[in-house]
């Protein structure tokens, strides 16, 4: 039995449940020096002056930076680049700086910073610096930031819209479609900021070696290789002189995808000292730097009577704070060619806005564009289903794209690869139990009991990223000892990558998964790497993996049929020895066809010795990938009396392509649902007129809790995806797309008789009951 599809336990789980990882601020090195930034309290002002005497004379202090000090020295940290494959009408993105100069955008933005010998000493001297502020007008509605008439937050751009993108492939279609509608749906959609928490919140050591001359960074983050291009580039040192490690990262969830201004300031600082620095952020500044999501949607869907849908008309406008980081620009575009979901809606006309404001900059967070856009095209069509008084259920049905349809090109330019929506979509509904849920729904209604609704969401997730990111390189090599070492460019934080490409691996070597040492997250080791993000992971990672484990396995089969006597058709690779199908009896350990491997006299003719693989692989053309499919069918009460939401079912089965390891799915589809449904119900940063935060820590931003979220009733499905040699669609990302819709959906559902139409989420309970009410202001 082969160990791929197998569920077996990620190999990091022991150590980390018992303490043994090791973390950034693990990391303790003689001589270690502590960085601590002073950050803006205002959310716009201009700064007159900056006194750091005092700060500098305190105990422990070695130096005090400020943006003037660095200014022509240190660039500000670009963007990503809108070249190539974006389709892009304008883009004029305010780049971040690493520390502020002339004036501040945002609350949290870094001013300075203070390097001293412990913490504390570097906290303490925060407080002697002396900033003269002058106040400015505060921009924080993305619409207004997107008017005309708006004052520039940053003068030298002109505007607020740093960002344009505008897709109509079919204008002269649409508004015929729009015309002949008997019915155009419209509604406004606000998808709050989130806040990533991940348990280990961002941070890194830089330790500077003058006497080699070299750079060496711990990081927290989702990409080791991407730091150390960023860092060589920024600060203008030599990339072969940078070695980036990234240890055991305690979650990323998009936000530690690049650089950020602390981890320029610190780099810096370790080359100009030549010395250890840390900086490892509190919850409350890595709650402050960065934010997901902060989009807001116009919506109008042109539809028969039946529920078909004609064609949309769509305008996002996406919050992109004070300055673009690195990855600002995805989530909105990304946003733009995933809002048709798995509909086969014939024509579109979209334009996305990426908009300045003084807030914090925003970026991919979990699903990156796939559950702004969800929300929106998920809960339309339930207003679908609602203004035409059919069920959300036949409306779904009757748009879906056909399992004979595909590859199917959208009207936004994506091809989707295979599917099978509708048997999924019809084993969840009877698992769920729909038809009982819905009416208990309807019985609710006529009581004085908690109301009850049922709400679905039908979503699709692409996989394998973009650009660059959508090819990766992999090495294996085998020892004379017939020690198994994999490398790989991918760079886990949690989804026990590691332990899915060894059983890739071991099945192909007919070996165990115990047998494969994988390493990554280490520049030093790993020759290149487009680390992990964009559900790329086991979809273009764990397909090069797989390439060179098959050149692996062809040449043991080589030296295996050799020392055999058998054709190499018969060779069976099997429990960590060769035999021959036609002889299992006569056996050749695994160990003992590496050996062979290096002793040129026991190889075949014209096979030269070495044991020492590499390959890559490439995912198609750019707007071609794996997508998967699920539907997650919820089933809400609602307290008539307090607005209080309980999940009383929560039922979903996804479609990820073949599933490599079970095991590591359901902690995937657990994990995405629970960020899902904080969402829906609980998270949102919220910001007070002047611009000060007020969900700054988590006393006061509400995260899920287990005692809140519900037994989940999972399954999966099965349709291979054939743009990978795996078959595999990802799925780290799929469940955290359907989730909010689909409890926004149930409580919507739940308040219909309330004549209730839309309430932005998270659906916290003085929304709900003032909606009761009729105050929906």
């Amino acid at each position: 039995m082969g160990y791929t599809g197998q569920p077996v336990r990620r190999f990091e789980d022991a150590r980390l449940v018992s303490g043994q990882g090791s973390y950034v601020d693990d990391i303790k090195i003689p001589g270690m020096l502590h960085a601590a930034f002073l950050r803006s309290p205002h959310a716009h002002a201009r700064i007159r002056s900056v006194d750091v005497a005092a700060a500098q004379e305190m105990p422990g202090v070695e130096v005090v930076l400020t943006g003037e000090d660095i200014l022509g020295i240190v660039p500000d940290l670009p963007t990503r680049s809108m070249s190539g494959e974006w389709e892009v009408d304008e883009f004029n993105a305010p780049e971040h700086p690493a520390l502020a100069v002339g004036k501040v955008s945002y609350v949290g933005q870094t001013v300075a910073v203070v390097v001293a010998q412990d913490p504390g000493q570097a906290r303490d001297a925060l407080e002697m610096i002396q900033v003269d502020y002058e106040p400015l007008p505060v921009v924080l509605d993305p619409w207004e930031a997107a008017s005309p008439d708006s004052i520039p937050i940053h003068e030298e751009l002109g505007t607020n819209v740093a960002l344009r993108i505008h897709h109509d492939r079919q204008g002269e279609e649409l508004d015929k479609a729009f015309s002949q509608a008997d019915l155009i749906v419209e509604q406004r959609y606000d998808v709050q900021r989130l806040a990533p928490v991940p348990m280990e919140t961002r941070g890194l050591v830089a330790h500077y070696q003058p006497e080699d001359d070299f750079l060496t960074i711990w990081a927290s983050t989702q990409g080791a290789h991407r730091v150390q291009k960023q860092i060589s580039r920024l600060l203008d040192f030599p990339e072969a002189k940078i070695r980036v490690i990234a240890p055991d990262v305690g979650g990323g969830f998009g936000e530690k995808g690049g650089v950020f201004p602390e981890d320029l300031a610190v780099s810096y600082l370790a080359l100009k000292l030549g010395k250890p620095i840390k900086w490892v952020a509190d919850r409350q500044e890595n709650m402050l730097g960065f934010h997901g999501r902060g989009h807001s949607v116009n919506v109008e869907a042109a539809v028969q009577n039946d529920g078909t849908i004609l064609g949309i008309r769509l305008q996002i406008v996406g919050d992109g704070g004070a300055y673009f980081g690195n990855s600002t620009p995805g989530p909105p575009y990304r946003a733009s060619h995933r809002i048709i979901g798995p509909y086969k809606t014939p024509t579109a006309r979209i334009e996305v806005l990426g908009v300045v404001t003084n807030k914090p900059p925003t970026g991919a967070y979990r699903g990156a564009g796939g559950p702004e856009s969800a929300f929106c095209m998920e809960r339309t069509v339930d207003l679908v289903a609602q203004e035409l008084g059919l069920d959300p259920v036949e409306v779904r049905r009757i748009n879906f794209i056909s399992s004979d349809d595909f590859p199917y090109l959208t009207p936004t330019g994506l091809i989707y690869d295979t599917g099978d929506y509708d048997t999924v979509f019809d084993r969840t509904l009877e698992m769920a139990d729909y038809s009982g849920w819905r009416e208990k729904a309807r019985e609710s209604k006529n009581g004085n009991g908690p109301l009850i609704g049922v709400g679905v969401a039908t979503v699709i997730k692409m996989s394998g990223g973009s650009g660059e990111s959508r090819n990766e390189e992999a090495w294996l090599k085998i020892e004379p000892d017939g020690r198994i070492t994999a490398l790989t460019g991918i760079s886990p934080h949690g989804q026990g990558s590691a332990t899915a490409f060894a059983q890739v691996v071991a099945d192909q070597l007919g070996v165990t998964p115990a047998d494969v040492q994988v390493l990554h997250g280490d520049t030093a080791v790993v020759p290149s790497g487009g680390g992990t993000g964009a559900t790329r992971a086991t979809v273009v990672g764990g397909s090069a993996l797989y390439l060179v484990a098959e050149k692996a396995h062809h040449k043991l089969v080589s030296i295996a049929a050799h020392q055999l006597g058998c054709a190499e058709a018969d060779v069976v690779l099997e429990e960590g020895q060769a035999f021959s199908s036609h002889d299992p009896g006569r056996t050749v350990a695994f160990r003992e066809l590496a050996a062979a491997a290096y002793s040129e006299e026991r190889l075949p003719p014209g096979v030269t010795a070495g044991l020492d693989f590499s390959g890559s692989f490439t995912l198609g053309q750019p707007y071609q990938s794996p997508h998967s499919f699920s539907t997650h069918v919820v089933a809400v009460q609602v307290s008539r009396e307090n607005g209080m939401v309980e999940i009383l079912n929560y039922t979903a089965i996804h479609d990820c392509g073949r599933i490599l390891n079970p095991m590591l799915v359901e902690g995937q589809v657990h994990g995405g649902i629970a960020q899902g449904i904080g969402q829906a119900l609980w998270e949102g940063v919220a910001y007070s007129p002047d611009g000060q935060p007020l969900t700054a820590s988590l006393m006061d931003y509400a995260m899920p809790l287990a005692q809140g979220l519900p037994e989940l009733n999972l399954d999966t499905h099965e349709t291979p995806s054939p743009m990978n040699p795996l078959g595999i669609k990802g799925v780290g990302e799929l469940p955290t797309v359907a989730a909010p819709a689909a409890v926004a959906n149930a409580v919507m559902d739940a308040l219909s008789g309330f004549g209730v139409r839309h309430i932005d989420t998270p659906l916290t309970p003085e929304k709900v009951w003032n909606a009761m009410q009729g105050r929906t202001g």
